[in-house]
């Protein structure tokens, strides 16, 4: 063998030994280093499966149809159940690439993302005679559009090459102000619906939903602190305070209401469909805003939920009025509510309702979009899973504040499951009845935006090392920073719990600052009381008597429910 051959397996040899030595290195710090690459890969695969179809087959248009081949003008169909006032002229607004912004960015792909932003800051016009659904539009174009020019901007992530003069913050600005005319109503509620040119239709409809008018204040409080325009900040605000007015007695809030006369339609409620993001924007907006009166409300909506809608790991829907049962059904979209109770530290209830949305994943393959609690059995209609992200979204908050590793098991068969059923040439389809699998001709934006980012960020969260993100409710990220809100003194995010620290006040703490449950016994100044959980439910009487369990809260040490004893009582009593 001649020198240069022996020089050339020489090097081979020592890069073989050397990858060998980082692999083995990493599999002692971590042990499932290897199989979170692996499924990481799968992931991207996925990602980038329903991306380049997307962009073969629809772009401009907004959503894949993956098993034609072709595309659907959506934008103007989402929360428009009976295909109402749809527009004539409207060819797409390229919805599934503003929502895959964000996942490029954290897939690391930094030509794809410029090749986007430069895409869209040419093409993009919101001067369309379209009616959309303002809470739609908002989590979908406006939060991918702000998130995505913050990630643009980030020198850390340098996604762009001195190509980007903000023109996706200008486009944010401009669809903003488009959505204003919105909210002029007696009550300051917005209405539902808007014309993207022409504003409030006449004879537009008053009734919206709770989610529909209290989950905006993420996406135009960071616009308008990246404008320095505060209109959308306070329109916003203004509307989710007017809600929080409109509760019951017991804390709870209806799910539809009408926006001139503030009165409710639907008085049932609970955590799931026309509902649910409401809660989880009153806790992510005083994480990233740091507006206090916010943490204030969901504690008392967070404490309401647990009294009157938990029944052991489920939830059920109730009169906002009573507190009495309405309806004993498991949605799909409750199953965001674990992720959101890791965020305030009650870790074990968490726990505890995921491990049975995913037994029902289990038991049909993937998460109808409604099962009967009191029935054991699907809906009769809703039999249909529309790839959403919400079961995924929780593990990923599980897995990052336990490291449990069986989060990991349950991430690989979610993207299992995804890929046996719903994965055809075309993109990923979602299924029409989870019964028979028969599959339905429409790959939703949210899959590129959630399904995807969420089950990665599972198996790779490097994106996330030393970095503080709120995600929306439509997962696109925000981070949080100082110079955003009154600084906090600890703000814990799922990003391997980083935090912000503020050394100039004195330090105040909250149990979702502490992310703790059990209680803490630290002390405070000015004789404030022990700090308890977010869990917490007092007992209904401040001696602790009773008369049936119903008298009996939620222990604030051990996040379990107290029960009442045979002598009237109310505690942690064992069962002999």
């Amino acid at each position: 063998m001649s020198p240069g051959n022996r020089r050339t397996w020489a090097l081979i040899f020592l890069l073989i030994i050397s990858n060998f030595y980082i692999e083995t290195s990493a599999s002692k710090l971590d042990p499932f280093a290897a199989k979170k690459k692996r499924m990481s890969e799968k992931v991207r695969k996925m990602f980038y499966h329903a991306y380049d179809n997307y962009m073969m087959y629809a772009f401009p248009h907004d959503e894949l149809k993956p098993l034609t081949k072709s595309f659907t003008d959506s934008l103007s169909e989402l929360g428009n159940l009976k295909l109402e006032h749809l527009p004539q002229g409207y060819n797409g607004s390229a919805l599934s690439l503003i929502e895959s912004l964000s996942s490029l960015a954290i897939l690391g792909n930094h030509t794809e993302f410029e090749k986007a932003v430069l895409w869209l800051s040419e093409n993009l016009s919101f001067d369309v005679d379209a009616r959309i659904n303002l809470f739609e539009c908002n989590i979908r174009v406006l939060g991918g559009l702000v998130s995505a020019h913050i990630l643009a901007t980030d020198s850390t992530n340098r996604l762009t090459k001195g190509t980007y003069k903000n023109q996706l913050l200008v486009l944010a600005k401009e669809l903003g102000q488009r959505f204003l005319p919105a909210f002029d109503t007696p009550t300051g509620l917005p209405y539902a619906w808007i014309n993207l040119k022409y504003g409030v239709m006449e004879n537009e409809t008053t009734e919206t939903s709770t989610s529909g008018c209290g989950s905006l204040i993420l996406e135009m409080g960071a616009l308008s602190h990246l404008t320095g325009d505060p209109r959308f900040e306070s329109a916003a605000l203004r509307a989710l305070h007017k809600l929080w007015s409109m509760r019951s007695s017991l804390n709870l809030l209806g799910t539809t209401l009408d926006v001139e006369t503030g009165e409710w339609i639907e008085h049932s409620s609970g955590i799931g469909a026309g509902v649910d993001s409401f809660y989880e924007y009153l806790l992510k907006a005083h994480l990233l805003f740091g507006r206090d009166e916010l943490w204030r409300m969901f504690q008392s909506a967070y404490l309401a939920v647990q009294k009157y809608f938990r029944h052991g790991p489920w939830y059920h829907e109730a009169d906002m009025r009573t507190g009495r049962a309405t309806y004993w059904q498991l949605t799909s979209l409750q199953a965001f509510w674990p992720g959101l109770q890791v965020l305030v530290g009650d870790v074990p209830a968490a726990n505890s309702s995921h491990r049975e949305f995913f037994y029902v994943w289990q038991k049909f393959g993937v998460l109808p979009e409604r099962y009967l609690l009191d029935r054991q059995m699907l809906h009769p209609t809703e039999k249909y899973y529309p790839l959403r992200p919400e079961l995924a979204e929780s593990t990923f908050y599980l897995y990052q504040a336990t490291k449990d590793p069986w989060y990991l098991e349950v991430g690989e068969s979610i993207v299992d499951s995804l890929n046996l059923h719903t994965r055809v040439e075309g993109g990923f389809a979602s299924i029409r009845d989870v019964t028979t699998m028969e599959l339905e001709d429409h790959q939703h934006s949210f899959f590129l935006a959630e399904t995807c980012k969420y089950l990665y960020l599972l198996f790779d969260d490097s994106f996330l090392v030393n970095k503080n993100y709120i995600f929306t409710t439509e997962g696109h990220p925000l981070p949080i920073l100082s110079s955003w809100h009154e600084r906090l003194p600890e703000a814990y995010l799922p990003s391997n719990w980083t935090s912000v620290k503020s050394e100039e006040q004195p330090k105040r703490a909250s149990a979702m600052s502490l992310r703790i449950c059990p209680a803490s016994t630290l002390n405070y100044r000015n004789s404030r009381p022990p700090l308890e959980s977010v869990c917490h439910i007092p007992d209904a009487r401040s001696d602790h008597r009773c008369l049936s369990d119903e008298d009996c809260g939620v222990d604030s040490t051990t996040c379990r429910r107290r029960s009442c004893s045979m002598a009237g009582y109310c505690g942690l009593w064992l069962s002999i």
